[in-house]
């Protein structure tokens, strides 16, 4: 067999095998791997454009794949985002919406579906579902062993959750790669040595990542198991920086999104709107798995086989409690998207992993000093408008708010009827129904306790 860089198939051959699209894959019972990046963010690969993070093996997979350009997150927040992705459910219907909160009694998910079809099934590396989840594979380790994974499969079809721990926070015991002239800085941050060398180690992270991955293809080539095995390689939330991870700006919601191997037509870059709420009904078809009524996406087996994918109108996203609480929904489409605020009140509730580093830092420093600029003073504004609008073809940062233009008046109630139909189609709650605590002061950064605050049901928002 061929060595994965220099494999190449002409994407006719491809598709002409694939002419049955999922059923032709579901008598092959392929083997699903799936690898999920930890707080990386969409465009951090030299595939998704960056001109300077050194990524190789994931490059490799999107020319030898099918790549989506345009793909959503349901949340960007670690816990509810996996198990979102893996319950084929939108966060508030899972009832683990809140970071660290695990997976509730009752809930299925892939690998259970899975298991009941034949499969063999695993979680290596980080989990973030909760015991109730963890259940639900038939093999688990906290360590990579994907050779002991893969004799304990034996002859069964395999499937197989990665949760790397790259590239979320804590950094530095990552390999030195990048220097301080590799970091490209969004304008949302102030440009210091020290947000240079945060950016440096979350690069050095994702490479880690990457010769991680490339350990895993290896594995698979050795055991001529490549060719019989899908490959998919995502992110669960945005990078771990500052009005990115858990906020619904494209840096916290939009997602890497890569298939390749067994049955998957190679060098495409697709450009549809696509959900990750999908994610799930299209492994169980990949797996030939019924795909049960109560999951909410579509399968994108057939579609991404035969080029017929559509894309969808709408992607919907929803942030909530991460460290501090936040009642936030949104929609988005091609060219618009609109992001509906509750609590407007205060500043935006950041992560405490985020407002502890030295990119944070350095923007608290720069705001006592009342040097930040019009784009790095938005994360702390307070008041917040209740509804932001934006035209992502022309503002791909999300910096100018156009929800107040006159011309804008009937989009936003267009955007905000149809955001309002989903939650109601999907049984989510009032901000007055869920309510939380914050842990951590959303100005200074300081987490003042480690624990999560319980749920306040029913509380008006004050």
């Amino acid at each position: 067999m061929t060595g994965f860089i220099a494999r190449t198939v002409p994407i006719t051959l491809m598709l002409s095998v694939l002419a049955l699209g999922g059923d032709a894959l579901a008598d092959g019972r392929p083997n699903i791997l799936v690898f999920v990046a930890d707080d990386a963010g969409w465009n951090d690969f030299g595939a998704y454009g960056h001109p300077t993070i050194d990524t190789p093996t994931i490059d490799a997979l999107a020319r030898n794949g099918w790549t989506a350009d345009s793909a959503f997150l349901t949340t960007p927040q670690c816990s509810p985002s996996r198990i979102s992705m893996l319950s084929g459910l939108y966060a508030h219907q899972t009832g683990a919406e809140d970071l660290h909160v695990p997976l509730p009694p009752g809930q299925r998910l892939v690998p259970d579906y899975l298991r009941e079809a034949g499969y063999f099934t695993g979680l290596m590396l980080k989990s973030h579902l909760g015991p109730e989840g963890d259940r639900q594979f038939d093999w688990r380790r906290d360590e990579a062993d994907f050779g002991g994974f893969l004799d304990a499969a034996a002859d069964q079809p395999f499937f197989l959750w990665v949760g790397f721990r790259d590239p979320h926070r804590a950094y530095g015991d990552a390999p030195k790669h990048h220097s301080a002239a590799d970091v490209r800085l969004p304008p949302t941050v102030v440009d210091t040595p020290e947000t240079r060398a945060d950016y440096v180690a979350y690069y050095d992270e994702i490479h880690r990542m990457d010769g991680s991955i490339a350990a895993f293809i290896r594995e698979l080539e050795e055991r001529d198991l490549y060719d019989d095995t899908i490959l998919l390689f995502l992110s669960d939330n945005g990078s771990p920086m500052p009005r990115a991870k858990g906020t619904l700006y494209d840096a916290g919601i939009r997602t890497p999104l890569i298939v390749a191997g067994s049955g998957i037509p190679a060098g495409v870059r697709y450009g549809g709107l696509i959900s990750v709420i999908d994610l799930a009904p299209t492994i169980l078809d990949w797996g030939g798995a019924d795909v049960p009524d109560s999951m909410v996406g579509a399968s994108l087996a057939r579609g991404i086989a035969d080029g017929t994918l559509p894309g969808r109108d709408y992607v919907f996203s929803e942030r909530n409690w991460h460290n501090a609480d936040e009642h936030m929904r949104s929609i988005r489409g091609p060219r618009y998207k609109l992001i509906w605020n509750n609590y407007v009140h205060l500043p935006h509730g950041t992560a405490a992993d985020i407002t502890s580093s030295p990119t944070w830092q350095a923007l608290r420093l720069a705001r006592e000093r009342d040097e930040l600029s019009e784009a790095q003073a938005l994360l702390f504004a307070a008041p917040r408008p209740r509804v932001e609008l934006y035209d992502l073809s022309n503002d791909p940062d999300e910096l100018d708010n156009l929800a107040g233009e006159p011309e804008h008046r009937g989009r936003v109630q267009a955007l905000m009827a149809r955001l309002e139909q989903w939650m109601a189609a999907t049984g989510d709650v009032p901000p007055e129904r869920r309510r939380r605590d914050d842990n951590v002061d959303r100005l200074t950064g300081v987490k003042f306790t480690s624990r999560n605050p319980p749920l306040i049901d029913g509380q008006p928002t004050p």
